[in-house]
């Protein structure tokens, strides 16, 4: 335990970094002379001394792949780039979530530098689902001569088949069934006859190593191509977005498009940022907190195609619009949301939240939504989660997974089982289509198929610390180092301190359920804090009625910018009684 705290505010252990990471921060800090907080979050990942000059810099170009080690990768980029010189009808058939949107949005912009267009076509998430449908792709096949679809596809054999006198390009990453469908070419790392060294990257990652195919192409035939590192800002908000793994190669793709957008030369980005209110060069946490919510709220409860227009624009009055119309489409999302996440919770937890799955399906819940509901549900838990709106017969459903637990097999086999309609996804998430009648049946079936992977044998989730600061010590210098140790997300947390024993100086609600606080331990200045969602659980509650007590406050580190000056504030995720 960590300042002996067993059970905080929110119900959690404290736990803090073990011997051997201390030992491994000592030495690092003993060779590299870095700050003490730096070294423990790098013990942490296991970087070594040798080791830490280049994770803290990663270079795209030390880590980037060989495009050709994806199978049918040499056969998209040679097709596509036969379609350009032709000057052939080009459609790209997209996901509707922020992947598909940045996915769809490189292959226009590349295409765009080229002097060709390409029609888009983003499916409606209640009126065609998931995925190439066969009369959009019978449709799309009259008109153009190759499609190529984008965060999508694997799974889509009866409508790439109906794709008839068009060739289909498939460039995916969701986990493969044992055919492939007929396509000319499926590149995705995630296919059953892939080694699954790449199965971390994020689709928008398998269409950028694509360009860079086509480009190794090109200059073999004495061309230029377009600059693709002008795009990484686009790999960068998918990837995190997305939620994939932030490790090896995802790192410096992110890295490196964070300094792309910080340039604010894409309008759509820029626009969007405006709207967000976001005035500081953004981070991974704006990406996944900030920016990826609003270009996903069009694909959500708004009209499919608006992200991935919004992204491929070169019109900055267009995107201003497309992106007032996306911010309008967030909020009234997060009102559908919150009543769904009501409904939903009060139904898991009549269900029981102690089982493997955690689930709830309820009438006309915004197929929209779901899948965001389940990411809270499981968060709650520490458990697999599954949250389904039902229509008519069937349900439509969305599911998040924990660490350790593969849901898009688990999915993919009950499908398989006959007791999906169709299913499929990856390790962390996956979305499915159930008969009312078989709802009862197949989660039953799911939780035991998830139990066999351990899931439900962890109670609440640890918190998990990288040690103890004191508000002294929290300086802006301190906060952009640790960043370079970054960026944070999926598989790579971002570094979490606890402030022991600390003086509550002020605390107020704000907005719905936010709880706003500055905090000091009487000898350096104080520092301000957040607590999103606080009043959802006791926290909030606990610390704005604090009567003079001290706490233990825990939570992340992030600088705020106003009027010129920049000072460092807390995201506060958990707090105890000193």
């Amino acid at each position: 335990m960590f300042l002996n705290v067993e059970t905080s505010l929110t119900g959690r252990r404290w736990i803090g970094p073990g011997l051997e990471t201390e030992r491994q921060a000592d030495a690092l800090e003993q060779a590299t002379g870095l700050p003490r907080a730096l070294v423990l979050v790098l013990a942490r990942r296991q970087v070594s001394a040798q080791d830490a000059p280049a994770f803290l810099d990663p270079k795209l170009r030390d880590l980037l792949p060989d495009p050709r080690c994806l199978r049918d990768m040499e056969t998209a980029a040679t097709r596509l780039l036969r379609a350009v010189a032709r000057k052939e009808r080009i459609a790209i058939f997209a996901d509707y979530d922020v992947d598909g949107g940045s996915s769809a949005a490189l292959l226009i912009t590349w295409l765009r530098a080229l002097g060709r267009d390409a029609t888009l076509y983003v499916p409606d998430r209640i009126d065609e689902g998931y995925g190439p449908n066969e009369p959009a792709m019978e449709a799309l096949a009259r008109d153009h001569d190759l499609i190529i679809c984008v965060d999508c596809g694997t799974q889509s054999h009866g409508p790439i088949a109906a794709a008839r006198g068009a060739d289909v390009i498939v460039l995916d990453h969701h986990l493969g069934g044992e055919t492939l469908p007929p396509a000319l070419a499926v590149v995705n790392p995630n296919r059953q006859d892939e080694d699954g060294a790449l199965a971390h990257l994020c689709a928008a990652a398998v269409v950028f190593l694509a360009l860079v195919e086509a480009g190794r192409q090109l200059r073999e035939a004495g061309k230029t191509g377009p600059d693709l590192m002008s795009m990484l800002d686009l790999v960068g908000l998918a990837t995190v977005a997305d939620v994939a793994p932030l490790i090896g190669v995802n790192r410096a793709l992110v890295r490196q498009g964070l300094k792309i957008m910080a340039r604010r030369a894409r309008p759509g980005l820029v626009a969007l940022a405006d709207v967000a209110k976001l005035d500081t060069a953004p981070t991974s946490y704006h990406l996944g907190y900030v920016l990826g919510p609003r270009v996903n709220a069009g694909g959500r409860i708004g009209k499919a195609d608006l992200g991935a227009r919004l992204l491929s624009t070169h019109d900055p009055a267009e995107a201003q619009s497309i992106a007032e119309r996306l911010d309008e489409l967030n909020r009234e999302r997060r009102e559908v949301e919150a009543a769904v996440r009501a409904a939903a919770l009060d139904q898991a937890e009549a269900r029981g939240l102690d089982t493997p799955l955690v689930w709830a399906a309820g009438e006309g819940w915004h197929p929209g939504v779901v899948g965001i509901v389940a990411s809270r549900l499981k968060e709650l838990t520490n458990r697999p989660a599954i949250v389904i709106g039902l229509e008519e017969d069937e349900g439509k459903g969305s599911g998040r997974s924990v660490t350790g637990v593969d849901l898009g097999a688990s999915i993919q086999r009950l499908a398989a089982e006959g007791l999906l309609i169709k299913g499929g996804g990856h390790k962390m998430a996956a979305g499915l289509t159930v008969a009312r009648d078989q709802l009862d049946a197949a989660m039953e079936r799911l939780s035991e198929l998830l139990a066999k992977q351990g899931a439900g044998e962890a109670g609440p989730a640890d918190l998990r610390l990288d040690g103890a600061l004191m508000p002294g010590a929290a300086t802006p210098e301190l906060v952009a180092q640790l960043e370079e140790a970054g960026p944070y997300g999926a598989s790579a947390p971002a570094p979490r301190f606890a402030f022991p024993d600390m003086q509550i100086r002020f605390a107020k609600r704000v907005g719905e359920s936010h709880l706003k606080l500055s905090f000091s331990d009487g000898l350096s200045a104080p520092i301000d804090a957040i607590a999103f969602g606080a009043y959802d659980g006791p926290l909030g509650t606990a610390l704005e009625q604090h009567g003079g007590k001290r706490f233990h406050l825990a939570g992340k580190l992030d600088t705020n910018t106003w009027g010129g000056r920049t000072k460092v504030q807390l995201r506060l995720d958990d707090a105890a009684e000193a």
